[in-house]
């Protein structure tokens, strides 16, 4: 009962403020007619005392006597118009959506969306028990973090999720203090160094190929470390070497390998010929017969050729949207062309599938940063 006497004094006093500007402008309004039209008044009993002393004569007592009556009709007839004015409708249609549309309104919203019987979760209660809460179960982390900096494990685990909720200058803090305190890897040094390709918005900086370096003295083999120095190469215009280092990880590769796709894309970017990929079931890769139709074309053709796969890839993720793999694939293929348009409305509609809120929709925004795409793009 209290909390619904409560609704009612606030909506009272919303409604007191919203009205008084124009029961104030009203008010005023008729105010200053009124004494406009005292003041005619007095000035007619005035013209008959001065007639009455002989001050003026009996003409100009008329024409004075004249003129007076004639702004004291006109304020008359002012004050009648206002009355019937469509300003003063509008004053009363402004007091009415207050009184009542706006309270009647708010009243079905709250009953259909709130509930005036949940009990209140303080942000203690919250922490405790954080459910499926992501943002609750990593405010739990920070505050254990903020007590205990050199827990390692804590920074390991809150890491990943800065980086996949897009959080991208903790994402940095978080993997050097995991490097900080359990040592260099391959794998965390990768981590770091794709952090700060993103955190560039794509660009393989001078600090993120020195991590990468690191990472690949300590395993020569790894992928992704692989993809950015070769990446960093495409981006420094030096394009045979690109295009040598891109192949080199086709090569190393196993056919199968999820990141083929994008691998044979900058192949193609930097001059070469895309290259099997034995995971031929998946939409939008290449399959040999395509591979071997390829390099029997002109240069030409062989454009066109890929325009071709790239739109039959868009025709089946119309159908099924919901193949994460093939809208990143189909990504990176429009700005492969240099079809920046088509590329960003691919980010959209791959978004529309897979939510920004999400990891494998902030892997698709990542994707955009490192290719120069606009990322502020409304989902359908």
């Amino acid at each position: 009962m209290l909390f619904w006497i409560l609704v009612a004094v606030i909506t009272a006093v919303v409604g007191a403020v919203l009205l008084f500007p124009l029961l104030r402008g009203a008010k005023e309004a008729a105010d200053r007619r009124s004494g406009e039209a005292e003041v005619y008044r007095d000035q007619l009993r005035e013209l008959d005392r001065d007639l009455a002393a002989g001050l003026i004569s009996p003409e100009e007592a008329g024409y004075a006597r004249a003129e007076i009556g004639r702004r004291l009709i006109a304020v008359s007839k002012g004050e009648a118009t206002e009355a019937k004015s469509p300003n003063r409708s509008n004053y009363r249609l402004s007091q009415a959506f207050i009184i009542v549309i706006l309270p009647t309104v708010g009243l079905c919203l709250y009953l259909t969306k709130g509930d005036p019987g949940l009990p209140s979760q303080p942000l203690e209660a919250r922490l405790e028990k954080p459910g499926n809460d992501l943002a609750i179960s990593i405010v739990k982390i920070e505050q254990h973090l903020a007590k205990n900096p050199d827990d390692a494990k804590g920074w390991e685990v809150l890491a990943p999720i800065y980086f996949k909720t897009n959080r991208i200058a903790d994402a940095e803090l978080a993997y050097r203090n995991v490097i900080r305190l359990l040592g260099p890897s391959a794998t965390r040094l990768g981590d770091l160094g794709e952090v700060l390709v993103v955190k560039a918005n794509g660009i393989v900086t001078a600090e993120a190929r020195s991590v990468l370096q690191q990472s690949l003295a300590l395993d020569s083999a790894n992928p992704r470390t692989l993809f950015y120095l070769a990446l960093a190469l495409e981006q420094e215009g030096k394009a045979g070497d690109a295009k040598t280092a891109f192949e080199a990880l086709v090569e190393q590769s196993p056919p199968d390998a999820p990141w083929l796709a994008a691998v044979n894309e900058h192949i193609v970017k930097n001059g070469g010929q895309p290259t099997v990929s034995a995971n031929a079931n998946a939409p939008g890769n290449p399959t040999a017969e395509d591979v071997a139709a390829a390099n029997a074309l002109s240069s030409g053709d062989r454009q066109q050729m890929i325009r071709g796969m790239v739109e039959s890839l868009d025709a089946k993720l119309r159908e099924d949207p919901k193949n994460f793999e093939g809208w990143m694939r189909l990504i990176r293929s429009y700005a492969v062309l240099n079809d920046r348009d088509r590329a960003a409305d691919a980010l959209k509609r791959g978004l529309a599938a897979f939510p920004a809120d999400g990891g494998k929709g902030q892997q698709l925004l990542a994707l955009a940063k490192e290719l120069g795409l606009p990322t502020e793009v409304k989902q359908q």
